[in-house]
């Protein structure tokens, strides 16, 4: 663990570099500020927020397409906890005072192993060096619910595992925000907002998660609490602020949008999503709103405010400077760019040697191989298969329905988003395993009637994109692109085992505890009878590459026409 005095040196670093940068740049079409020159009114300041998104407990440099920023034609290499705090302490450094350090969610889960194997504690801890001072709570904060979520800010040892490294977890220095997550009593999880002076004048922030959550983490976990609506959630509170007498509102907001493809990481092309309605229904008193959750970077103005989103993985900071009044207390000018996290610097000592031994406590688990696979095997891409399935889904769904056939399991589904990344051929290690399944789900077996399982794929293009399930060996149907919702499936055309799904019938079919839950909006399988609990999924694929080689399963259980 870092000493004291490591800590020391760093918020030294962090108050004493000398680092100065420039920071003209046009972004959502609007003409930024420099942020370098004192503004002509005397009566205005700068204050700087330096904003991160979606981190996923990233602390290595990610791998492949996952650790670049594409710049034109050429792609520069991003990420890395310990260039990240290096590139934070550089941007903090003009104004150490006067700037804050923030986070749009997604601190912590679907983290790789060297985090999630010790509850992503060592996020938490790396988080603490590089100084960040706020974080609004994202949907995968509650990935092992609300319990554990306390305890990432209040410290103590995990109350199975205990304290793995063999020394105490102290928890978050910095502050979770929850506006928009309510128990029973109306009380929020943490506190909707947090108030920091800076440059002499009171800028609130609002944080909270997206409106959405329940649909997508396990409803066990946040049983008790409500989700509330972003924006009616930030217009009740801006009386209050106004009563403290504070003008300057900055929400940090765990829901995004997407540009048109093209747009570059810092630019604003055609943007749309949930972001763009929630923008429109808040408060005109908000000036800034530092989104996230899309893993999108842009840079935008919307409504006249400041809307911004930094890349996920810790590529990305978001340098975003506020013109306040010092007699109204008020922002009078926002301007932004987004700056790469690259790695053409020294990374942060104190930081990397953090990351460097949890790197060796977690090496032998990791590095453990499971077995071979003769060619790659990839995650859903809709241009290689446009009917919805891929290889590594269907191995998925394929090991899952093999875990499970001692419970009568007939058909299992893989959800898309519970696929985090593409396995390479040759060896497969532990590390790699649990990379592509990193959410620690264990295996649920239930019943369905095949109405239900017509209803079920009918459900996989509800809400705003599809959601197409991976389904094992032995199940296929056909679906038309140009059917509407709720009618796109045949009902004649799904089978098992090449027999026609009878809708009386009653089937046996494994998922994720997830989607056991109605994860992705699959209420159907909230419904299913006779459940039983099997191993973890990660268990599962390990069995699974014990047969090995293996070869990509084909991708003929999914029929589309047009």
């Amino acid at each position: 663990m870092p000493t004291p005095s490591s800590r020391s040196s760093l918020r030294a670093l962090l108050l004493s570099s000398s680092l100065l940068l420039a920071c003209a740049h046009v972004g959502g079409g609007q003409t930024t500020a420099t942020g370098a020159t004192p503004p002509a009114n005397a009566r205005q300041v700068h204050a700087r927020v330096l904003a991160i998104n979606d981190f996923h407990g990233n602390l290595a440099p990610p791998q492949g397409s996952s650790g670049e920023i594409r710049t034109g034609s050429t792609k520069t290499k991003a990420g890395g906890i310990g260039f990240l705090a290096r590139h934070l302490a550089d941007l903090r450094a003009r104004d150490p005072r006067n700037t804050l350090v923030v986070s749009s969610g997604d601190l912590i889960g679907a983290s790789p192993l060297v985090s999630a194997l010790f509850h992503d504690e060592p996020t938490i801890e790396a988080m603490n060096l590089a100084g960040l001072q706020l974080n609004a709570v994202g949907n995968h904060e509650f990935d092992e619910g609300t319990t554990e979520l306390k305890r990432m800010q209040m410290g103590g040892c995990h109350p199975v595992d205990g304290c793995q490294d063999g020394t105490p977890f102290e928890g978050a220095r910095f502050q979770f925000l929850a506006a928009n997550v309510v128990d029973e009593k109306g009380a929020t999880l943490f506190p909707p907002y947090a108030v920091r002076e800076l440059a002499g004048v009171k800028v609130a922030f609002i944080g909270m998660t997206l409106e959405g959550t329940p649909e997508i983490v396990d409803a066990a976990g946040i049983r008790g609490f409500q989700f509330r609506d972003e924006a009616d959630t930030v217009n009740a509170l801006v009386p209050e602020l106004r009563k403290q007498g504070i003008r300057a509102i900055v929400v940090l907001l765990h829901e995004g949008g997407v540009q048109q493809p093209g747009g570059s990481y810092d630019g604003c092309e055609g943007i749309s999503g949930p972001i763009v309605d929630i923008v429109h229904r808040m408060d005109k008193e908000v000036d800034a709103i530092l989104s996230a959750h899309t893993h999108q970077s842009y840079n935008c103005v919307i409504e006249g405010r400041r809307v911004t989103s930094a890349a996920p993985y810790g590529r990305i900071i978001t340098d975003l400077d506020l013109v306040l009044d010092t007699s109204t207390g008020d922002v009078v000018e926002t301007t932004a760019r987004n700056v790469i996290v690259t790695q053409d610097v020294e990374g942060v000592p104190d930081v990397q040697a953090l990351v460097d031994r949890y790197d060796r406590l977690a090496a032998p688990l990791r590095d453990r191989v499971l077995g071979r696979v003769t060619a790659p095997l990839q995650q859903p891409n809709a241009r290689k298969w446009p009917s919805g399935e891929s290889t590594l889904g269907n191995a998925l769904a394929d090991a899952q329905l093999a875990a499970t056939k001692s419970l009568g399991a007939q058909v299992a589904f893989m959800n898309p988003g519970g696929i985090r990344g593409d396995l390479d051929a040759g060896d497969v290690t532990y590390g790699e395993a649990f990379t592509l399944q990193p959410f620690g789900n264990s295996l649920v077996t239930l019943t369905l009637t095949g109405a239900q399982l017509h209803s079920l794929l009918e459900a996989q293009w509800e809400g705003s994109h599809p959601r197409i399930l991976q389904p094992s060996q032995g199940f296929s149907y056909t679906w038309k692109a140009s059917a509407p919702v709720g009618q796109k499936v045949d009902p004649a055309s799904i089978r098992l085992n090449g027999m026609p799904i009878e809708p009386a019938g009653r089937y046996r079919v494994t998922v994720s505890s997830f989607l056991a839950g109605g994860g992705d909006g699959f209420r159907e399988l909230a419904e299913g009878t006779n459940r039983q609990g099997g191993m973890l999924d990660v268990d599962a694929l390990e069995a699974w590459l014990k047969a090995s080689p293996r070869s990509p399963p084909e991708t003929n259980r999914i029929t589309r026409v047009e």
